[in-house]
Formats: C-alpha cells, structure tokens, sequence
C-alpha cells in the first residue's frame, strides 16, 4: 500500500510526460488524476491504520549508496508524521488535480501541466516518506526542481521566467545551508539515517566544535544550517521573497505550492528532526524569532496589495510563521496540527480565488471587482468559509470554531506559555499578525464580492478612489498587468458578465470547505492534547521530558484564548467600516500616510534591497569577468594574442614552401654563401689571435 501511495504519482507522470501527446490531453487528466485519486484515498486509509491502530513500519525498497562506510537504502519510512503528511499531500494534490481539469481546459499543453502536477506530488511524497537525509535532501530538490518548472510553465510569459528563477534560485541559498547541516550530522555522527542520528543526539547536547577561531556549540550550529533550509523552502523573513512571485504560475499551482506541499516542507523537516532540536534550545529560539517576525511581517505587507492572489500569498507566508513560533516554543504536535488545518482553508481560498478570478475573464485586481456576490453565489460562500478558517473564527468559550480557531488560536497560546525571551516577543507579534489578518483577508472579501461592481466597463470609470489617487503603484501590476494567464491577451473584456465556474472546479472547492470547517474540531484532540500524543504521534515527534510546553498552553491565564477572538472581531470591523461603511477612508489614509503605504505596498522594499545589495555586484562582477577576465586577458593573451601571432609566423614560414626546384636551390646557394662566410671570418680572427 505504501508503495503505491508514493509511486503512483510518478506513474501518472511518466505517462502523461512520455505518451501525453500520444494519449491527448483528456486521457492525460483522467489518468493523473485518477492515480492521485487512487494515492489520497490510500493516505486516508494509512493515516488511521498508523495513526490510531498505532500500526507504524519501514519499508525497504533497495540498496541506494554504497560508498566506503556510507551505505544508503531507500526506504519509507510510515510513522503518525508521516500519513499526516501524507494525508495532506495527496488530498490536496487530488484536488487541484481535479480542479485544474476545468480551470486548464482551454490550454494546449495540459499534459504537460498534468506531468509537472504529478511530479511535483511524487517528489513531495518522496520528501516525506524519507528515512535519512540524503533521500530527504533528494525530495527537497526534486521539490524545488518541479516547482520551478510549474511557476514557469507559462514559458512564453517573462515575468513568469524571472518569477521561476526566483524562487529557484533564493531557494538554493537556504539549500545550501541545509546541505552544511547535513553534513555537519554525519561529520558528528557518522551516519545520515534518521535513527542513528536521533540516537547519537542527547550525546552531543553540549560538544563544542570550533568554527573560524572560536568555541561554538556543535549542535547549534547544525540545527541553524537546517533550519537555514526551512527558511529558503518556507519563505521565512530574509528568504521570502520569491513566495509572492510565484503567482506568475497558474492558480492551481499556487494552492498546490502554498497549502500542501513545499512551503510546508520546512516546518515537516524541523518537526522531524525534533529530537535534534529539542537538544539544541538556542536554535529553537532563533526558530521562534524568525517565525514571529515573518508572521507580522507578511501580515503587514497583505494590508494594502490588490492582487487577489498576492494577498493570499502573503497570508501563507504569515501561516507559516504562526508555524515556526509552535515548533520554537518546542510545541511540534501543534505546528503540525496548523500545517493540517492550513492545507485545507488555504487551497480552499486559492482555488476560491481561482474561481473567480475564472468568473471575471482573468482579472486578479480586486480594485476592479466588487459586487460578486450576487453572481458566482458558490465561490462566494467557500471564500467566505476559508475567511473564515483563515482568520480563526469560533467561541472560546464553547471550544467551537473554523479550523483556523483550533490550530492558529492554539498557537498564540503556545507562545504565551513558551520559556526564553522568544516567548513574550512571539505572543505580541502573533496578536498584532491576528488582527492584521483579518482585517486584509476581510477587505479581500467586500472589495470582491460587496459594493458596487466595478468591472462594467474597461475604463477607470468605476474604480475605487484608492486607484485614481496612486494608479497601478505595485510595480509587478505596472510592469506586466494584472492577468492570470496567457489567454487574457486573447482579448476578453470585462464587459462580460460574471459567471460561476464549472462544477468540476466546484466539487474540490465544497470537499476543502469541509476540512475548513471541521479539521480543527475533529482532529484538536489527537495534536493538542497530552494524551493524545502519546497515542497518535507516538514516537514519531520526540520532546524531552523537560518539555511541558503541551501542558503549560493549556493552562495561561482566560484571558489569552479571548485575546485572538478580540482582534479578528476588530479586524473584521475595521474592515467593513473602511470598505462597505466608508469607502473613501482606505484612499484618504493613503493619501494622508503615503510613505507607510508605498513602504507596506512595495513589501518593506526587499527587492530592492536585494537589488541593490547581491543583484547589482553580481552582475557587475559577471560583466567585469566577461569583459576584462575573459575579453581582455583570456582572448587578448591566448585566442588574440600569443596563439594568434603563432598563427601568423605559421603562415609566414609557410609561404616559403612554394615547391619550386630554383627556390630551393636559390635558398641552399645563399645557406653555402653565409656558412663559408662565417668560416672565413672566425678562421681569420684565430689567425690574428
């Protein structure tokens, strides 16, 4: 069974890639999306059997590496982590599958598309079924690989070229960090399996290692290198800023990317190497650090953009680092429980956004929706049930709520409870990102679907005042517009009218609205409860004895689980009054705080920054390499310089062979001539002597 769950996506691949022309593009989808059918329900069936009837196992597959003492087999390794992962993975992939059948139907390389969805899965599930490192790191790259080819699948589009390479290339950097603690833990413990690694861990809790002249602590360092790793593949603050780009790819491959699979591989991998990290608390803390500072940072930067799925984007990456804080504060079980519930409201609001996105001919400026409601009445309601989850609705005080209200709210509390000095700095940003969050996720939601339509007419004449006052001022919207996808260039206007999309993009829409609702409630047992970790996760996540933060969040003060609620009821009222109440205040604050709002607008300016700092030298240094290393001394001293003036003496001595008997013996006369000469007049001058 096992077997099949990881290898049937990369049979769909293989056929969908290799026969996809042959077999056509409905064969290609039936097939794709048939097998990831096949490999979700497996999941289901394996998340219960390990999960609940304990019933946990390694499957060896073949010997992978031999080399000196290093031998590798690659095995899967089925623990609680993993069918929860796994459970997420393929649900998930199964219903952008699906979706995609009806939001790709008009382009010609599905099976194309369908290949690289399939692929993506199966390096996914290879990641989270890994049994050491190195298949791990084989997974993380294949990630990385496939991601890259589905941001830019749209290869003829520029923007989503540079957007491929981006997230390509800023992911390298954090890989390489992961790479350095990898082998940092075979350097420590000679082995790269999970088990030999986990073993040798309370042993090197303490060993000092010297890095550049000085005494560091070996442990930490490895996990920083790692968690390096989780910072490039989950968009954590410094290395985020290829998540929001990587909207230039299709809308089902942002739900795919976003909510299941590769922004979450970085909070899978700490969890499971908790028992690394669990002996490593310095490291936990920059964990904790980080995942606060992203949490608030990304919340800020959703405020104000107007791309329906760039405020999305940035809602994910701020889900990511609600994640981070849990798995600092050492609470791993609740990180991964926001992981689960996250994957289902997330691909809910981006296949959401899809759908309507779908319903306005390609437009993704939600300046130029509004009025929505009344006509794609479905979409309406799942977004408004992913608001919903997203920004943790429920009633403390009966313990029923949204998914979100379980595992974000859970979280909040975690960092309340949490000891070091990460812990009072994670609970503040993670209120004021709560807050934040529902006020950007409601906005999204009136300017879309409420007010007075905006998309009657291709002029400005019915958009907001905020986009008379300061035009198109996201740079990515003046440069390359506002559109999904290619096909807007075929000349669809926005004087159609609105339309629900088909019902093969309704069904996972309604399936994922389920998880949004229930997940939480369903599931908060078994992730946020004592007990229930050492029933469910079992050994699958390690915390020492000394770690009570489990108990501890279930005992802060009443007034920190109400804290959550009071700031999503301010930021759904700050939202309505500003965008159903009073409209004209969001283009009067604007106007009035321009510099706040060019500053969240263009994303604290990291681009720029980076621009400056690493884009700008490595280019000069290229073109200097080029131009003076290569042009100048390479080709002026070799292929132009000595190689050159050989070629010319070559030629100059070759013209003296003409093949003429009187040449030869002109030359053979004028030789005799200047040797009798010169036996003439060294004789002469050894006669004077």
């Amino acid at each position: 069974m096992y077997q099949a769950i990881v290898f049937l996506p990369l049979v769909g691949f293989l056929i969908a890639g290799l026969f996809g022309r042959a077999i056509g593009a409905r064969a290609s989808e039936i097939v794709t999306t048939g097998l990831l059918g096949i490999a979700a329900l497996l999941s289901w069936v394996a998340f219960y059997q390990v999960g609940y009837a304990g019933q946990g196992t390694t499957v060896e597959l073949f010997r992978w590496i031999s080399a000196g003492s290093l031998n590798v087999s690659w095995s899967l390794r089925i623990d609680t982590l993993t069918v929860v992962m796994l459970v997420v993975v393929n649900s998930v992939s199964f219903l952008v599958h699906l979706y995609s059948i009806g939001y790709m139907h008009e382009d010609p390389d599905r099976p194309r598309f369908f290949a690289y969805l399939s692929f993506f899965t199966f390096t996914m599930l290879v990641l989270v079924t890994a049994n050491d490192l190195l298949q791990m790191f084989f997974g993380w790259e294949g990630v990385g690989l496939a991601s890259y080819l589905l941001i830019g699948f749209w290869y003829k589009k520029p923007s989503a070229n540079a957007a491929a390479m981006k997230a390509f290339i800023v992911n390298r950097v954090g890989d390489f960090g992961f790479l350095l603690g990898i082998f940092g833990l075979y350097m420590l413990t000679g082995s790269v399996s999970f088990e030999a690694v986990f073993g040798a861990a309370q042993g090197l809790a303490g060993k000092p290692m010297e890095f550049l002249g000085y005494q560091v602590d070996a442990l930490t360092v490895v996990c920083l290198l790692l968690f390096m790793g989780a910072m490039g593949k989950s968009a954590q603050f410094l290395l985020h800023t290829w998540l929001p780009d990587a909207m230039e790819g299709p809308t089902p491959v942002s739900a795919l990317i976003h909510a299941a699979t590769m922004v979450t591989a970085g909070v899978f991998m700490v969890a499971r190497l908790s028992p690394v990290f669990e002996y490593a608390p310095t490291a936990l803390q920059v964990v904790m650090f980080f995942g606060a500072t992203t949490a608030f940072f990304a919340a800020t930067v959703g405020l104000v953009q107007n791309d329906i799925k760039r405020v999305i984007a940035y809602s994910t990456c701020s889900q990511l680092g609600y994640m981070f804080v849990a798995l600092g504060a050492g609470a791993y079980s609740v990180g991964v429980f926001h992981l689960f519930t996250h994957a289902f409201f997330k691909a809910l609001l981006f296949l959401g956004a899809g759908s309507v996105i779908h319903a306005m001919h390609h437009e993704q400026d939600i300046r130029r929706m509004g009025g929505l409601a009344g006509h794609i009445k479905f979409t309406y309601a799942m977004m408004v049930i992913g608001t919903l989850a997203l920004t943790g609705f429920g009633l403390p005080f009966l313990h029923i709520g949204f998914a979100g209200y379980h595992s974000k709210d859970a979280i909040i509390e975690v960092a309340y409870a949490a000891h070091g000095a990460m812990g009072p700095y994670a609970f503040f940003m993670t209120v004021a990102a709560a807050l934040m969050t529902s006020f950007y996720s409601w906005r999204l939601i009136f300017m879309t679907f409420h007010g007075k339509p905006r998309w009657g007419h291709d002029d400005h004449a019915h958009a907001p005042a905020e986009l008379h006052a300061h035009g198109h001022a996201d740079p990515h919207v003046a440069a390359h517009g506002t559109h999904d996808d290619h096909h807007a260039a075929h000349g669809h206007g926005h004087a159609h009218k609105p339309h629900e999309s088909p019902l093969v993009m309704l069904i996972p829409l309604g399936a994922l609205a389920v998880g949004a609702v229930f997940s939480g409630f369903v599931f908060a047992k078994s992730f946020l409860y004592g007990d229930g970790i050492k029933s469910f996760f079992r050994d699958s996540i390690f915390m020492r004895p000394e770690n009570h933060i489990i108990h501890n969040f279930h005992a802060v003060p009443g007034w920190v689980p109400w804290t959550p609620f009071v700031m999503m009821a301010i930021g759904f009222a700050l939202a309505w009054y500003m965008y159903i109440k009073r409209p004209d205040v969001p283009a009067q604050l604007a106007r009035e705080h321009r510099g706040l709002y060019q500053f969240l607008l263009n994303k604290w300016y990291f681009d720029e920054l980076y621009d400056r700092i690493f884009v700008r030298p490595a280019r000069w240094l290229g073109r200097f390499l080029w131009k003076k290393g290569d042009g100048w001394l390479i080709d002026g001293f070799g292929p132009d310089g000595i190689a050159a003036r050989v070629v010319d003496v070559t030629r100059g001595v070759v013209r003296l062979q003409t093949g003429y008997l009187y040449h030869y013996a002109f030359a053979m006369l004028i030789g005799v001539a200047a040797l009798a000469t010169w036996f003439m007049f060294s004789g002469g001058v050894a006669g004077v002597r």
